[in-house]
Order: structure tokens, then sequence, then C-alpha cells
């Protein structure tokens, strides 16, 4: 698999990232071991996690599969800090909170790094210089190789980003930004991408497939027994890209895979890949055969009319002030 650098750093991961949200919650050991034995047979390298997934559970796990599965030098380990299982503060990204959290992601990895750490998200109540003076403390002190964030809208990255770059002694330039981006939501090419490309940032999508939606699995009200769309607790995540409008998208991407004789998840998935500013979309999957058809993309590349035709169908409505009011 090729290798891009991650934002203007000199750290270079899979063009593919694999996604741990379900690890040691819905996928257990032995499935987590086969699927990143193969990412890590195809040339993956970034491997993608949090705190808080399954309340630590999927960081244990990747733990224990770095003790003889694969390699630890071979993957890039990126987790993130400062979700809090609290319903009255749902992000805590204080000094304390950080760099312990950090502490506790280094013991259930198994190991004295992490090549890439993320703050989870924007935190209202803790002054952004704090939570960026942590983020330098953990680089400076070797538990973080680099650093970036998640969530953060487009004011908020730009605030992070030049507050790192103008303040002296802030010796961490952010390298990544996680954000969901997919056909069905392409939300961050109104502030978030730009702010990133003109920053030097990298673009870590999550649910580059729609939240699975992309997949056509549900399409004509289908909800297969097995799909989140049909899970109780996961029906809500997925209800959002079930609507009228997500479905011509969903249909355009079908015909596209129909043309090119894929599947539309790869379709969906070579789309984002190759967007401007986007380095690794992030892929989360249940079984190697769904691995399997998300690394055959490496050697996709949409043909300029079928690009173009889904950027068409699945443009955001944006005006004011994104549109060249000069021209006018």
């Amino acid at each position: 698999m090729d290798l891009r650098h991650l934002g203007h750093t000199g750290l270079r991961v899979s063009r593919l990232g694999l996604g741990t949200l379900t690890w040691a919650r819905e996928i257990d050991e032995r499935g987590a071991a086969e699927l990143l034995r193969a990412f890590w047979e195809a040339g993956g390298t970034l491997l993608d996690t949090a705190d808080v997934y399954a309340d630590g559970g999927a960081e244990l796990l990747i733990g224990r599969l770095l003790d003889g599965l694969v390699p630890r030098e071979d993957l890039v380990i990126a987790t993130k800090a400062g979700s809090v299982p609290d319903p009255d503060r749902r992000f805590d990204t204080s000094r304390g909170h950080l760099l312990g959290a950090l502490d506790a992601s280094l013991r259930r990895l198994g190991t004295d790094h992490v090549d890439l750490w993320q703050v989870h998200a924007f935190d209202p109540h803790t002054p952004l210089e704090e939570t960026l003076q942590a983020v330098d403390a953990a680089v400076s002190s070797g538990r973080a190789r680099y650093a970036g964030v998640s969530n953060f809208c487009g004011w908020q990255l730009a605030k992070a980003a030049t507050w790192q770059l103008a303040v002296p002694g802030a010796a961490t330039r952010l390298a990544s930004t996680q954000m969901e981006y997919s056909l069905l939501q392409r939300g961050v090419e109104r502030e978030v991408l730009p702010a990133a490309r003109n920053l030097g940032i990298g673009l870590l999508p999550s649910s580059p497939l729609g939240r699975g939606v992309l997949t056509g699995k549900y399409r004509d009200g289908a909800r297969p027994a097995d799909s989140r769309g049909a899970d109780e607790v996961l029906a809500p995540f997925v209800a959002p890209y079930l609507d009228e409008t997500a479905g011509r998208v969903v249909d355009a991407v079908a015909i596209a895979a129909d043309g090119l004789a894929v599947t539309p998840a790869q379709v969906a998935l070579a789309w984002v890949r190759d967007r401007p500013g986007v380095v690794a979309p992030l892929i989360g999957v249940r079984t190697v055969r769904q691995l399997d058809e998300a690394l055959s993309v490496e050697g996709l590349s949409l043909p300029d009319e079928i690009r173009r035709a889904l950027d068409d169908v699945s443009a955001p409505v944006h005006h004011y002030p994104d549109q060249d009011w000069s021209s006018l």
C-alpha cells in the first residue's frame, strides 16, 4: 500500500487506516487479530483507536495483539483523549485529564509512546491554550510523537493551529484533524478542509462509507439483520443518512459501481481517498472479507467523468459566505 505524509510532517501513513471503534465490543480478540494481520500483510500501517472505545477495551485488545502478532515498529498507532463518560460534561481537555488519560492509554497499549495523539473534541470549558500546552508536554516528553485534533470545527482548528505556530515555546505543530467525511457528509468542505489545507494539516476521514449507507445495503428500505441499521442501539446513528437526498447519492454510487464492475463501497471509498487534503480514510470493518474489499481500492482510480458526476449529485448547498461574491 502506498504511503502519504501526514500534513506537513515527516510521518508517513498508509492511504487507508484501520479503525477500532467496535473492537472489544462487537469484535472479539480473535476477529481483531485476523483483521490486524490482514491489514498489516497488505501494507497497512495506520491503526486508529481512542481511550473511550469499549471503555478502554479496544486499547487493551491492541496491546495484547502487539505482543507477537504484529511488530510494534510496523504500525502507526493513533489514539485520542478528551472524551469523558459524564452526561453533564462530555469532554474534558484540561491538562490533568489529558496527560492522565495518555498515561493510561500507554499502559493499556503496552507501549512507551503513541505515534499520533489526538484531542478527541473541543472543550468549551477549558482554555484552548491549556489543552495545547498539554499536547506540547506529551510530545516533548516522548510519550507522543505527533499530535492532532478531532471533531474541531473550522475556527477551532484554525485557532489551535495558529496558536501552536505563533506562541513562543509551542513546539508541536498539529499534524492532523479527524472528521467525518463521505459522499453523504461533505460538511468539512465548508471551513474545516480549507483551513486544514492552508495550515498544512492532514485530514483523516472517519465514516468514509457514510456510516455504511454507501455500501447500498439499505437501498429500498432494507435493514439487514447484521447491520447497524437493524441494531436498536446503533440504528439512530445510521438514520440521518437514510433520507431521500441520501438515496439519490446511493443510487448514483451504485450506477457508477456497475459501470466499473466494482462494488459501491469501493467507489465511495476511492472518491473520499482521492479528495484534496485527505491523507487516509479510516475504515471500520467487521470481517476480513469486508477488509479485503476496502483494501482492493488501492488499485482503483475513478474516471474523471464519474468523479464529477458524484461531486454533482452529492454537492452540499453552500452559499454566503462561501460563494465568490466578488464576481457578482
